[in-house]
Parts: C-alpha cells; sequence; structure tokens
C-alpha cells in the first residue's frame, strides 16, 4: 500500500464513518495485522471495539487466529481494497438502478449503508421507503420488493455473506455483532465453489406491503425487529434469521468491464459492433471465469440466434461485421477456429491492454502536447529507438524531439535503456535506446489518479466546512417547509419561510452546490479512470504469474 492510497482511504474513512474510524483504519492499514490489546494502546477500549464492529460490518477489516498460532489473541487487519471501494458507492447504485430500476437502487444502496442484513429486514425496509414516496393511497407489495432481491441474488449482483469461519476461537475481548457474521479468514469475497449456498435465496414468509414512515413510528433495525418488539424475538420471524446479505461487488466489477469493452467498440467502430460485442459477453457470462484473459468461444451460428430482435441483420452482414472486428487494431475480438462458420472469443486482456494504452496516450497530450503524444505513442508500438530513429519517425526537428524525450524522462513517463556493445561501457561504443514500459506507466498513473481523487475530497470538505452555517440553516428551513407543506399551510406562510433566505444566501448556496457537484463529477471521473487502470493492472498480473 503506498501513501496515496493510505491518505484516500483515511479521507474516506473519516467521510462516510468518522474520525475515530479513520484512526482505527488507518492505523491497521499502516501497521498490518494487530490483536485488540495493540489497537487499544491510542483510544480507549470501548471506541476500538466499536470501530473495529463497523469496520467488520462493512467488509473492511477481517479477523483471523493470531501468527503465535492457537490460543494467541485473535489478529485484526484492514483490506485497502474494501476502503477504496467506497469511492464507487455512486456507480454500484446507478448500475443497479439502470438494471432493476428504482427497487433494485434501493435495494444496493441500503445495504452499501449497513454492510449486510437479512432479506426481510432489505424488502420491508425498501417498500416503505418506496411507498413513502408515492402519492398518498397507493403502496407497493412485499412480493414486487422479493422479486427484484431474487433477480439480483439470480444474476449474482448479491451474494449470502460466509458462515463464521470454525477455525477461529472465541475470544472476550473480539468485537461482536449479536446475530450477525464476521468476516471469514479467508481474503477475498466467498465464491460459489466455497460456500454452497452463495446464492440460495430462502423461502421467507412475507405478506403485507410497505408502510408510510411518521413520527414517533417504530424504527426497523436491521436483525427485522422494532425497538418495540427487540424483548420478544419469536414474534417477528420470517424464516430468513442469521442469513445475511452483502452486495457482490466482483460481479459489478465485471459488468464495468464488460460495458467499457462494448463503450469502445461503439465509439471506435459503430453501435451494431458493439452489440455484437455484447450478445458475446453475454452468452459467456455463465461459462468464463472472472480471471481469463478471453471469453469461451462461440460459433457465428450461436452469435447469429443470440442476436437481439430488433437487430435484423443477415448472416453475411454479421461475418462481415466479425472480420471487421478481428481485423481492427484494437484486438477486441479474435477467430480461434473455422467450424461453425467460425468460431470466436472476446480478448479480454488484449481489450484492457489497448484501452489502457488509449489511456496513458490521453494523459501525456493533455500534459505535454500533440508532439510529445505522438513521441510517446511512437515508443509504445516500436518498443526501442534510438534518438534519431524518433526524430525521423516522428517528423519531428532534433532539437525540439530531444527536448520533448528528456522531459518525457523526467516525468518517468519515457525510460532510457543502454545496450553496450563492449564490457567497459563506453559511451561511443553504447546504444542509446528510449523505451516506454506501458505497465509500469499506468501504475504510476494510477496512484496519481489516487492523490487527485484525495485532492478532490480534501477540496469538497473544505468548501463544505466553510458554509456550514448557511447549510445549516437551508437545511432547517427545507424541513420547516416541507413540515408545513404536509400540515396543508397556506401559500402566503410558505412565502413567509422562503423569504428567511435572502438573495446574497441564495447565490451563495446555488454557487456552492454547483462546485460540489462539479467536484462529485470529478471524482467519479477519476474514478472510471482508476477501474481501467487497475483492471489492467490485474489482469496483466494474472497472466504472467
Amino acid at each position: 500500500m503506498t501513501a496515496q492510497e493510505a491518505r484516500l482511504c483515511g479521507l474516506l474513512l473519516r467521510e462516510h464513518f468518522g474520525e475515530v474510524v479513520e484512526k482505527i483504519g488507518t492505523h491497521l492499514l499502516r501497521s498490518g495485522a494487530q490483536n485488540l490489546r495493540t489497537i487499544a494502546s491510542f483510544l480507549s477500549i470501548f471506541q476500538v471495539k466499536k470501530s473495529l464492529c463497523v469496520l467488520m460490518k462493512h467488509g473492511a477489516c477481517r479477523f483471523s487466529i493470531g501468527r503465535k498460532g492457537p490460543g494467541s489473541p485473535v489478529e485484526y487487519q484492514a483490506s485497502c481494497e474494501r476502503i477504496l471501494g467506497i469511492l464507487r458507492y455512486p456507480r454500484y447504485i446507478y448500475t443497479a438502478k439502470t438494471l432493476y430500476s428504482d427497487t433494485g437502487e434501493l435495494i444496493i444502496e441500503e445495504l452499501l449503508q449497513r454492510g449486510h442484513m437479512t432479506m426481510s429486514s432489505i424488502v420491508k425496509m425498501v417498500a416503505d421507503r418506496l411507498t413513502h414516496n408515492m402519492e398518498e393511497g397507493r403502496s407497493i407489495e412485499y412480493n414486487e420488493v422479493v422479486s427484484t432481491f431474487s433477480k439480483l441474488v439470480e444474476t449474482h449482483f448479491l451474494q449470502r455473506c460466509p458462515p463464521v469461519s470454525e477455525v477461529v476461537p472465541p475470544v472476550s475481548t473480539a468485537p461482536t455483532v449479536p446475530g450477525a457474521p464476521a468476516a471469514p479468514v479467508s481474503t477475498g469475497p466467498p465464491t460459489p465453489e466455497s460456500f454452497s449456498d452463495c446464492y440460495l435465496v430462502p423461502s421467507v414468509s412475507l405478506a403485507g406491503r410497505g408502510k408510510r414512515r411518521r413520527s414517533g413510528e417504530d424504527v426497523v433495525l436491521d436483525q427485522g425487529t422494532t425497538k418495540k418488539n427487540r424483548l420478544k424475538p419469536g414474534k417477528l420471524t420470517h424464516g430468513d434469521e442469521g442469513i445475511y446479505w452483502q452486495v457482490n461487488f466482483e460481479r459489478f466489477h465485471l459488468h464495468f468491464r464488460d460495458q467499457t469493452i462494448i463503450s469502445a467498440v461503439a465509439s471506435k467502430l459503430d453501435q451494431t459492433s458493439s452489440e455484437i460485442v455484447r450478445t458475446m459477453l453475454r452468452m459467456s457470462e455463465v461459462t468464463t471465469t472472472p480471471s481469463a484473459s478471453c471469453t469461451q468461444a462461440l460459433s457465428a451460428n450461436e452469435v447469429f440466434r443470440s442476436l437481439p430482435a430488433n437487430y435484423s441483420i443477415s448472416r453475411p452482414i454479421l461475418d462481415q461485421y466479425l472480420t471487421l472486428l478481428v481485423d481492427d487494431p484494437m484486438e477486441f475480438v479474435g477467430k480461434t477456429g473455422d467450424s461453425g462458420g467460425g468460431m470466436y472469443v472476446v480478448n479480454l486482456h488484449k481489450a484492457l491492454t489497448n484501452l489502457a494504452r488509449a489511456t496513458l496516450e490521453s494523459v501525456v497530450q493533455e500534459k505535454f502536447g500533440s508532439r510529445s503524444a505522438r513521441i510517446f505513442r511512437l515508443l509504445l508500438r516500436k518498443r526501442h529507438l534510438e534518438q534519431k530513429q524518433v526524430e525521423d519517425f516522428a517528423m519531428i526537428p532534433a532539437k525540439e524531439a530531444k527536448d520533448m524525450l528528456y522531459t518525457l524522462m523526467s516525468e518517468n513517463l519515457v525510460l532510457l535503456q543502454e545496450l553496450p556493445k563492449t564490457p567497459d561501457h563506453a559511451p561511443s561504443r553504447t546504444f542509446y535506446l528510449y523505451t516506454v514500459n506501458q505497465l509500469a506507466t499506468a501504475r504510476m498513473l494510477l496512484q496519481h489518479c489516487y492523490k487527485a481523487v484525495a485532492n478532490l475530497i480534501d477540496r469538497r470538505l473544505f468548501q463544505t466546512k466553510e458554509s456550514k452555517r448557511l447549510l445549516e440553516k437551508s437545511q432547517r428551513i427545507e424541513a420547516i417547509m416541507a413540515s408545513l407543506q404536509a400540515s396543508g399551510a397556506e401559500p402566503e406562510q410558505l412565502t413567509e419561510v422562503e423569504e428567511m433566505i435572502s438573495a446574497p444566501e441564495k447565490q451563495q448556496l446555488e454557487s456552492l452546490r454547483h462546485h460540489i457537484n462539479k467536484l462529485d463529477s470529478a471524482e467519479n471521473q477519476v474514478d472510471e479512470t482508476i477501474f481501467l487502470l487497475k483492471s489492467y493492472v490485474a489482469s496483466t498480473a494474472r497472466i504472467t504469474r
């Protein structure tokens, strides 16, 4: 873990869980696995326990047997990857809304906010929220939410929390959440191979409709009981007690990867080509492992039969499109055989490699200009070139090419490799070749992206803090307006309340919201670059392993 990752993790923890959780999380990230007594050396044991509960509930921390073996204190270790995933929460929620409408959006949102919940609790909370936003007299049935929940599980966007590992001995000092599962000893999320019931939806006895929330009503807890009925555990049972669900982030990431490839094909070629690639990816979802460098081979006949009905293209046209995709320099699609009209695969690793390369070229062009980008692109394709060759191939004067090469070298974007002809490394008998290490450059750019996101969050928090008083006043007035509207107040009363905020304050609020929205949008855009570069680095690591 680098310093930029640690800084970004600290900012995300502080923004979402508070300063105490941030201290515990950053301490574990920097120090590695530690037991409870060691962690509690700089904070009270009560604060440490509550913070660890929060981190474990959200999957940002796991526990395991101490390094000294059975009988030694349980040790806790923070997950940098999982904490950085908080940055992608808006994208998870938006994807769920796109695929499964408002119901899917609220299901994912509730799980992201609470870490894990039972199915019955999620269904009730989502049904109540949907009903609350409907017109008076309308409500949504629990069965509709259950149907959407089942679809999310069926497509593996949701999965069961794994059972607590039996190898971890119970320790009195270990933080626990009553009735809630803890993170397993193994690293990473569970898979169907390791946990047979990972995607098995329990039979839940739920009947009824969502209810509108009113002041003074009982609050639904994560365990599916109200505060009033908390002492009566036998009263409310739905058949899924002790079965908790969590978001399957890996499945979302595979969906993001596929959408990135489809969008790239659409922008490079056309919409029909992207629909063919989308069909191939959808057909091979089940048969292709997440770590595979390419999808399972599909025949042209299978692709033709699986195309959407609204794409009424003939078989010869499909063959022409497949040939075009195979011959494209980006190598999105590859041909592996001639049976069944031709066997084709989607080259996942090559597509990610070429998309990462295009990203690097774009960064160089934006920062150093089109001529430097031409040199950078030339070195990526030719691998090794002498300075004279760079000048000739790029068609740039010698003096300018030399300055650009040295500028790129100073930023570690271009490397100089010496190739001596004699053992004494004499300059007159040594070739000096310029080259680009794409993987190392992608990793360096990834750190720049982490730094950029951390700066954006810092700026947003600073602007919010500077206008804290005005924001609180605006929220109070909005609450008063909502209360008056609910009670059927006169228009004059509403106008009088609105005038409590002066015109300059309204202008300041509008400007603040505009800047906050721009910062949020920038965060999401940088996160898309982070996702692409991380996918490329991870795919390259798997290929070279």
